[in-house]
């Protein structure tokens, strides 16, 4: 029979338990650990001393309880039986579980019975060497974590079915919006779940729901599944269409705002106001009108068509009514530049004869350029 001169661990990195092969070891033989390994001695069924990381020599010093058992002389190269188990204690992730059956329950929301299913993914972790291996791998030869998941199937059923049922009765959660809950749902089994893992030596770090499965298929599920999205659609097209209202109503308020400041700013480009503006629109209008005598049988006076809106209308109602008036404005003297009488022939101040041509104004001397019923420069009406 061969006898062990190094003992290391050989498994891979999914396994929680393993156990070295050779059991007949001598007192000099190297045990080595790796870091977040540990390794316990086992004689005659009855576990021994745990090793952490790091090179040992087993000898009878470094084994105070195998040397109570039996009697190895010291540097002696006497063997002895004696069974190695290696424990992994990094965290595994990634191992999946699942709900071998389906949850029964009333759908809070439109009170039809459903059945469902889950699963997802767990962080493992050893948290007891020695409990871990006393309750769970007894004389097996390793420990893996499809076993481990095995180990645990019945508790992982009874506790996460039961608290989901429970959890969506009481919070009314309906299983068309169970999925926005997966975070909460998972948190609360998780800390369900602790102690039983713990119980046994083993640390539950984390622990998913990623997918609850849905009756997809079943007619009644699918009818309801349809009303459930469908009202929120509903609802949806009538957010949008207030939306699209209210953009439209601020692009048209946009767009007055900007038309109004254009206008504005031509008014002011070509020097008259919105009440000028007025007049003249009021003014234009009466003007399609023919003849003066239409004014009449609108009801609208010279008078009161001078007085609109004053500027450009007072300019339009003075132009009109100085063509049915006689020509009241003052002339000069060519010479002396004194006011002429009304009528008079010759100049009271300096005694010139009062020079009235035809192609010279009597009332502001503007020379006339072509022929015309009024002076342009002041409006005077010509001789």
């Amino acid at each position: 029979m061969k006898i062990a001169e190094l003992i290391k661990y050989e498994g891979d990195n999914s396994t929680f338990i393993w156990k070295h092969p050779c059991e007949d070891f001598n007192t000099t033989t190297q045990l080595i650990v790796h870091e977040s390994q540990e390794a316990i001695f086992f004689m005659n069924g009855q576990a021994l001393d745990l090793f952490g990381p790091g090179r040992h020599t087993l000898e009878t010093q470094n084994i105070p309880l195998l040397r109570k058992i039996i009697n190895i002389p010291t540097g002696g190269q006497t063997p002895f039986h004696c069974e190695v188990y290696f424990i992994n204690k990094t965290e595994q992730m990634a191992i999946r579980w699942g709900t071998d059956s389906k949850v029964q329950y009333i759908e809070p929301t439109y009170k039809f019975p459903i059945s469902i299913g889950a699963s997802g993914e767990m962080v493992l972790s050893v948290s007891d060497s020695r409990r871990l291996i006393l309750k769970l791998v007894g004389t097996e030869g390793s420990l893996d974590r499809q076993s481990l998941v095995t180990y645990f199937r019945a508790v992982l059923m009874t506790r996460v079915k039961t608290y989901i049922a429970q959890t969506m009765r009481q919070s009314a959660i309906s299983i068309f919006e169970i999925d926005e809950q997966l975070e909460s749902l998972s948190q609360n089994i998780h800390t369900r779940l602790i102690d039983d893992f713990l119980e046994y030596g083993i640390n539950l770090k984390h622990f998913y729901i990623t997918t609850v499965v849905k009756p997809d298929g079943d007619s009644q599920y699918e009818r309801f599944k349809e009303l459930h999205f469908r009202q929120y659609a509903d609802i949806a097209e009538a957010r949008l269409k207030q939306q699209t209202d209210i953009i439209h109503a601020e692009t048209e308020a946009q767009r007055v705002v900007i038309d109004s400041k254009a206008q504005a700013t031509k008014r002011m480009q070509e020097g008259y106001t919105y009440q000028q503006e007025r007049g003249f629109d009021v003014a234009e209008d009466a003007a399609r009108n023919e003849g003066a005598g239409q004014f009449t049988n609108m009801g609208i006076g010279l008078g009161m068509m001078a007085g609109v809106g004053g500027g450009i209308a007072g300019v339009v109602g003075d132009a009109v009514g100085s063509a049915f008036k006689p020509n009241t404005a003052p002339s000069f003297c060519e010479t002396c530049g004194a006011m002429l009488d009304v009528g008079a022939s010759f100049c009271a101040e300096c005694g010139a004869k009062r020079v009235d041509s035809k192609d010279t104004c009597s009332s502001c001397g503007y020379k006339f350029e072509r022929a015309g019923n009024f002076c342009p420069k002041c409006g005077t009406r010509r001789g």
